[in-house]
């Protein structure tokens, strides 16, 4: 498996983990918000949650970008529903999946102390209302209650578990 997609609602540490979880690799890092339109990031930026619409073009230009990359890709992305992950899976197949999760009181917290972020603490409950839990065997869930070294170990365990199937 040469992809990997760290997903989860807003405030669980997507980026952190995957930036780990590549540098234990040695492979590539794409993070999702860096292809978002300015548009859309406007539009979060505003307090509005992004439609499916906004979100297709965003998606084909993560799957485009994690293409065009040599090797092992481990892609920060929230990811939230089925119709998004197929999206990307229609270029980056098979895809390895870690869902991080947590309790909405956290990540809120979380979401109050990031500096210089586009996406409000107010979009946490549509990124909920959105959220289709991935299950399967390519999937891990974590619970990001855990300590944040906790968290990255076992997701690399997992990573290298996963990419080693390739």
């Amino acid at each position: 498996m040469q992809h990997l997609l760290v997903m989860g609602v807003c405030g669980t540490g997507k980026s952190t983990v995957a930036k780990a979880v590549s540098d234990s690799l040695g492979a590539t890092f794409i993070e999702a918000d860096d292809h978002h339109s300015p548009e859309a990031k406007a539009r979060m930026t505003s307090g509005l949650p992004l439609t499916d619409a906004h979100r297709w073009g965003w998606l084909d230009r993560i799957a485009g970008a994690a293409d065009a990359r040599p090797g092992r890709v481990v892609i920060a992305c929230s990811a939230l529903k089925e119709a998004y992950r197929e999206r990307l899976r229609v270029t980056l197949n098979p895809m390895g999946i870690i869902h991080l999760y947590g309790d909405k009181t956290l990540l809120a917290a979380r979401m109050a102390a990031r500096r210089d972020h586009f996406m409000p603490v107010s979009l946490l409950e549509s990124q909920f209302a959105d959220l289709e839990t991935p299950t399967g065997p390519e999937v891990l869930a974590l619970d990001v209650a855990l300590s944040r070294s906790d968290v990255i170990a076992r997701a690399c365990d997992f990573s290298r578990t996963m990419l080693d199937r390739a």
